[in-house]
């Protein structure tokens, strides 16, 4: 069984996720759901995993599958209310999409160009600065251009941690702006000034095709290695229970 780009993307969403331990993975999106959902039954046994709307599952379903009674087992039950005591108590990991992404890890998903006067209104700060001041917080992108990684977004609607420390301890103290994983490449903020860093480049990516696919710049630790290729357990896990229908290949075509 030959690896795909997006089963590639869903193995590293998956390593994001694989060292939390006991604590509620929030994922946002078909990738990142897929990704923990594969982290869940491969390599962190104790995520804690919600069907997306109310109710906390025992095992992962397929992607966009009803809930069965045969199949699948629900443990609690956690209202929309519940999920701000969850925000703020700080035992959650959430992937959260991005529309821009600056080299300082601020994200935004409220509006393109001039706030006051903006180009493009988008989704709105929504959980975003909640999010990064109190929960861990990784981002998705499916798409890797210039357009994405910015220098500096137009707003900031996920705080990095330069900014996180500017406001003082109730934002940094819990700040922890985790992965961004793309369909080119993985980054975290532990680069200089915790800036950008490449940790490494899917299979079939170069590092140059890296730099000219961003707007901004991003610091290079010596060779940058390979991202992991999934097992043949994770594949399988992939195809034959998470997602039988292909689902993956509309945010990520196949290579």
């Amino acid at each position: 069984m030959t690896p795909t780009r997006a089963d590639v993307c869903a193995a590293a969403i998956a390593d994001a996720f694989a060292d939390d331990g006991e604590l509620f993975a929030s994922p946002m999106g078909l990738l990142p759901t897929l990704g923990v959902r594969l982290c869940r039954l491969t390599q962190n046994p104790d995520l804690v995993l919600s069907d997306g709307e109310a109710l906390f599952l025992a095992s992962p379903p397929p992607l966009f599958a009803p809930l069965s009674a045969e199949r699948d087992v629900v443990e609690g039950w956690i209202p929309f209310r519940k999920v701000f005591d969850v925000i703020a108590y700080g035992k959650r990991h959430v992937m959260m999409g991005a529309t821009q992404v600056d080299r300082h890890g601020n994200q935004n998903i409220s509006a393109i160009g001039d706030f006051d006067r903006p180009k493009r209104q988008l989704l709105g700060s929504r959980g975003a600065p909640g999010n990064t001041v109190n929960n861990r917080t990784s981002y998705w992108v499916p798409k890797h251009s210039p357009r994405v990684f910015v220098e500096q977004v137009d707003v900031v609607s996920g705080v990095g941690p330069a900014r996180a420390r500017a406001a003082g301890p109730g934002a940094a103290t819990y700040n922890d702006i985790h992965r961004i994983v793309s369909n080119l490449c993985v980054f975290d903020v532990q680069g200089e000034d915790h800036t950008l860093r490449l940790r490494s480049v899917h299979p079939g990516v170069s590092v140059e095709e890296v730099r000219e696919a961003s707007g901004c710049g991003f610091q290079v630790d010596g060779d940058v290695p390979e991202t992991r290729l999934p097992t043949e357990e994770e594949l399988v896990v992939i195809t034959e229970v998470l997602d039988p229908k292909g689902l993956r290949f509309k945010e990520v075509p196949d290579q």
